[in-house]
This record gives C-alpha cells, structure tokens and sequence, in this order.
C-alpha cells in the first residue's frame, strides 16, 4: 500500500466549485423572473422544477472510468483492430494449407469453330471443312508422397497462428497499459491545475490586499506591481497546466478511437492516493522477470515462430526429395461433322459387276443398297458423347537433378531463418529483462523523489507561514515573500507529480510480473 497524504493547502481560501456558481448565478436569475413577472405559486413552482431539472441535466455528465476506458479501447483501438486482422489471415493460411492435403477436382469445358483445313474428329485426318466442335472433362489429382512437406507446412503454419493469438494478446496488454498510464496523466494534470488555480487565486487575493495598503500609504507602489507581475506569470502556468489536461485527453482519445468532438470526463478514483500496491521491497527485479518469462505474451509468441521457423525448414528441405504423385481424368467431345446413315432407309438394287468369259452373255450381278439423301444425319450428341467417352490415370514420379541451386538455396535460407529467429527472441528476453530493471530503478528513484517532495512540501509551508506573519507585518519585501510563496507553490506540484510518478513506476512493475493493471 502507498501510504501518502494528499498536498496541503494552508493559508489558501476555500475555491468555490463552478457547478456551484452556476447554480447560484441560475437561482439569481429564477427570482428575478418570479418577481418581474409576479408568477402565480402554481406557475412559480413549475417553473421552479423545470429550472432545476435543467441544471441537474446539465450538471450531470457522462464520465469515463478507467475500466471503461480499457474495455471501449479493446472494441475500438485501431491498432487491435489490425493484430486481429492478422490473426485472421494466419487462420485462413492454416486452412488453405490443411485443404492442400486432399486431392484436387477440377472440370472443364470447350468449344470452337473451325474452319479451313483442320483435322476430323471422325477420322483424325485432315479435312476442307467448316464445323462445330466442343469438349469436357474431369481431372483430380493427389500428393502420395513428398517427405512430409505438407504436413511440417500445415504444422509451421499452425505455429503461426499460435504466435499471432499471442501478439493479439500483448496488444490488448500494452493498450491496457497505454489507457492506465494516459489515465493516470489526465488526473495529474488536473491535480496541477487545481494547484495553479489555486495560486493565482492566493496571487489575487493578495494582490488586493496590497492595492489597499498602497492606497493608504503603508507599502511602495512597487509591491503592487511585483504581485501583478507575479499574478500574469501564474495565470500563464495555470494556460500551460489547463492546455495539458487537452493534451491528455487527446491522446487518451486517441487510444480509445473516440471522436475528438465528443466530451470526456474521467472519473477520479476518491482513493487514488491509497491504491492498493506490492512493497517495493517486494518487486525485486529478477523476481520479477522471472514471473514475466512465463506470462509475457511476446516471449510466446516468439517461441512460437521458433517452432514455425523449424517446421518450415523441414518442409523446405523436403523439396529436394523426389514426389509421387497420381493423377487421373475422364472426358469426351462432340462435333457436329460426324454423321450417321439410317441402313433401315436404304434401297435395294442390283449392280452387274461382269460377265461370263465362257459365255459372255452370263452377267455376272451383285446386290447392293442406294442410300438417299435422307437416310445420312448428323450423329446425336449423347451417341458421340459415349462413343468419344475415355478415362486415363497416371503416376508420376519427379525427381529433381538441377534447377539451379534453387531448392538447396531456399534450403539454406530456411535454416538460417530458424538462427535468426532464435535471436529475436533473445533479443526480446533481453530487452525486456532490461525494461524490468530500468522500471525497478525507477520506482526506487520515485519513491525516493516522493519522500524528499513531501519534506519539501512542510519544509516550504512552514516558510510560507513564517513568511505570511513577517509580511503583515511589514518586516519582510514582496520580492522575498513572493519567492517563498513561489517555492511552495513548487513543492505542492513537484508533490504531486512524485505522487502520481511513484504509482505509475510501480504500476508498471506490477504490469510486467502479471501482465495487467488496475487502479
């Protein structure tokens, strides 16, 4: 637990809250309708509700918690978007490469014209004739064999995927990380602008007082101008600390993907300062790494592409083994120049073909048929169709000699892919054995910064307050009551920013040991 106390504020007035003054300047004006227009009570009292109802609705908005934040983020950042878009193509590779495995069907169809000197589909010889032709087929074909290419690739291409849902969940880590920490930014500079508001309002305040006294004659003229002078250099801190709360909010807009246009008001934890944490003394880094060797979501995925980046070499390395495959088809074709004769229209005759030598007035004869026009047709489709039906299957063996060195190259290059790899992920582990370790110097360095703000803090106000007392009572400049309101000033923040600079450093300890975070 962080055991801290919020910045005082002594000697400084109370601020009147804005939905205060709006609802005093609203009630101000609501009277002055009533007696202007002398309201029956009847009247008076509908109109007295329909004004407070307005000012509940308007004072009533619409804030944004962390949690809040981190769950729109996750639906709408864009770059999640993109990490899942990612995760889907390695789902439609690892389908595609599982799909390869089973044999392959595909059909066709044909048809042309021909005209001139082409060869007959009747006789296969060639002829001066114009006709129709078309064709069809079926042909599958199927890996038997190839040293498990596919199958290490379907296995490399599973990897992949594993390695890609892992990214997907550093991602939706590292926004949840980013959402927190420009959270805990916004409600930084808002604690500065309170404490600017503040200032230039005990700046004015006492600005005021010393315009009295400079009319009375007690004090210099030059009082009053060194206030003012100090006033404008406090109202240009407090431009500088409101235009950070824009900043922030921006960015955390950002993060989430919200429009620009549309309000944001965080809402401010009451117990920020009382948060829930680990000891310091608790987090060492090793102990830290250690658990984050086993939850970082990177680290996965890189052992992940390790394994892909094997599977693939052996697929690699298999193509320059011979493959076995088989293949097989079925088809036919069609031409309307292949005619049929009806023998069952033919005619009847008798040619004489001779005679006797013995006795040349013996003929010798011979039957015959005459064919008409109308017995020879164009043969019917479904008769050529079975008629040209044919089927073939076919193995194939290809053994590769030289291709240029193509197959042994990509070999290699897979192999080295696999070293490569490898140290990226040593490189990852590295790096983030480094980033831990930097944290953990860090968090001790704002602790140790939030220890010596917060004695700085009581060191300045009791400066102040001494300085307060001699300055009513003449025995001390404004110069050097202004430099000791300005150093508390000082302290209040740098209070305030070590506070929220400690969370932070220790947020982030916590987030690399359990890969999540919370406030």
């Amino acid at each position: 637990m962080l055991y801290t106390q919020n910045s005082r504020y002594d000697a400084i007035p109370t601020k009147i809250l804005p939905s205060v003054i709006m609802k005093m300047k609203v009630s101000s004006q609501l009277l002055y309708f009533c007696n202007a227009m002398r309201l029956s009570r009847y009247a008076g009292w509908c109109l007295l509700l329909f004004m407070f109802a307005n000012i509940s609705t308007a004072v009533a908005q619409d804030t944004w918690s962390l949690q809040r934040c981190v769950d729109y983020a996750l639906q709408h950042n864009i770059q999640v978007k993109q990490q899942d878009i990612q995760k889907r193509m390695a789902e439609l590779t690892l389908k595609q490469s599982q799909l390869n495995r089973i044999p392959s069907l595909s059909g066709s169809l044909g048809g042309a014209f021909n005209e001139g000197r082409n060869p007959s589909p009747a006789t296969n010889t060639y002829i001066q004739q114009s006709f129709y032709s078309a064709n069809g087929g079926l042909t599958t074909s199927v890996n038997i064999f190839n040293w498990f290419s596919m199958q290490n690739q379907v296995k490399a291409n599973l990897m992949d995927l594993k390695s890609n849902i892992f990214l997907m969940d550093k991602a939706r880590n590292d926004l949840a990380f980013n959402v927190a920490t420009a959270f805990l930014q916004i409600l930084l500079n808002i604690e500065q602008v309170k404490v600017n508001e503040v200032q230039v309002k005990l700046t004015n305040s006492n600005l005021g007082n010393t315009r009295k006294l400079v009319i009375a004659g007690s004090v210099p003229e030059s009082n009053q101008a060194d206030l003012e002078a100090q006033l404008a250099s406090d109202s240009v801190n407090l431009v500088t600390a409101q235009n950070n709360v824009t900043l922030s909010i921006l960015q955390m807009k950002a993060y989430l993907n919200l429009d620009f246009e549309i309000p944001f008001q965080p809402e401010v934890p009451e117990n920020i300062f009382d948060l829930q944490m680990a000891r310091l003394d608790e987090m060492a880094p090793e102990m830290v790494y250690s658990t984050a060797t086993t939850t970082y979501p990177l680290l996965k995925s890189d052992e992940m592409k390790i394994k892909s980046a094997e599977f693939n070499y052996k697929s690699v390395k298999a193509q320059q083994y011979p493959n076995l495959s088989l293949t097989a088809g079925l088809g036919s074709s069609f031409a309307n120049n292949i005619k049929t004769t009806d023998l069952s229209k033919a005619v009847p005759k008798v040619d004489t073909i001779g005679f006797l030598a013995s006795n040349p007035s013996a003929y010798v004869l011979q039957p015959g048929y005459t064919i008409p026009p109308g017995a020879i047709t164009m043969s019917p489709f479904w008769d050529q169709v079975s008629n040209n039906f044919q089927q073939y299957i076919q193995v194939s063996l290809r053994i590769p000699i030289f291709n240029g060195w193509q197959a042994k190259a990509n070999s290699k290059k897979a192999a080295l892919n696999v070293e490569n790899v490898k140290l990226n992920r040593d490189l990852d582990v590295q790096k983030l054995r480094q980033d831990i370790y930097t944290a953990h110097a860090n968090a001790v360095a704002a602790l140790q910064k939030f220890n010596a703000s917060t004695k700085g803090v009581d060191a300045a106000q009791k400066a102040y307050d001494f300085a307060t007392k001699r300055f009513n009572l003449g025995l001390m400049n404004t110069i050097d009551y202004i430099t000791t309101q300005s150093k508390l000033f000082r302290a209040q923040i740098d209070k305030v920013s070590a506070q929220y600079d400690y969370i932070f450093k220790m947020k982030l300890l916590e987030f690399y040991r359990d890969q999540k975070i919370s406030l």
